[in-house]
């Protein structure tokens, strides 16, 4: 698992040891910024917030939102794997590590995705309210299986077989997390992925219901 940055301490007036906070000194440039939506999306699973995202962070990213070992680590190599060596800055040297930068992760777009986020990784609103208009025909606010199933299908661009796959996983997995007892995978959920709340959200509920 990648490590955190060690608390680095100072000496302060009159020597006492001063301890700043590691998160805070080591925060990546990307964050010192506004982040796009697409930014936001993936950037929870940047657990240490250096602006790189490695498969065991991704890892631990899913564990926390509630996935089981299994679902976490297939999901840290096909994600990594796929969207990592896009975004990789040029002339870095990175191995296997298969990392992902946060701040180049608009290239890591996939083909025959829903357009939602635009080529830069902003929200396009228009796009959104759109996969509800076409796809959601038992309730205006939610999808079924069913008609996930036909989103996807819309979706799919010709012999595009790495985007088919990368669609597919995107919205099954999300689908099989967030549903609700009907089965239904509801508006707001998919709102909030799509601008980057929903992962910090079930992480959030998760450790709230293992103090009850």
């Amino acid at each position: 698992m990648a490590s955190k940055p060690a608390d680095a301490t100072a000496t302060g007036g009159g020597g006492v040891a001063v301890v700043h906070d590691s998160a805070a000194a080591g925060e990546a440039e990307v964050y010192r910024s506004e982040l796009t939506p697409l930014q936001k999306h993936v950037a929870f699973f940047d657990r240490n917030k250096d602006g790189i995202i490695y498969p065991s962070e991704t890892y631990e990213g899913f564990r926390a939102i509630g996935a089981g070992v299994v679902l976490s680590a297939v999901s840290a190599v096909f994600i990594n794997g796929g969207l990592g060596p896009k975004t990789i800055p040029e002339n870095t040297k990175t191995g296997l590590k298969l990392p992902i930068y946060v701040k180049n992760i608009h290239k890591g777009k996939h083909g025959s995705d829903s357009g939602v986020y635009d080529a830069n990784g902003r929200f396009v609103p228009e796009k959104f309210e759109e996969i509800f208009k076409k796809h959601a025909h038992t309730r205006p606010d939610a999808l079924t299986d069913k008609e996930l199933k036909e989103l996807l299908q819309s979706n799919r661009e010709p012999k595009d077989f790495k985007g088919w796959l990368g669609g597919f996983t995107e919205w099954k997995v999300l689908y099989y997390l967030c549903k609700d007892k009907d089965g239904f995978l509801h508006k707001d959920t998919v709102r909030a992925v799509y601008d980057g709340s929903l992962f910090a959200k079930m992480e959030q509920e998760k450790q709230s219901a293992k103090k009850k």
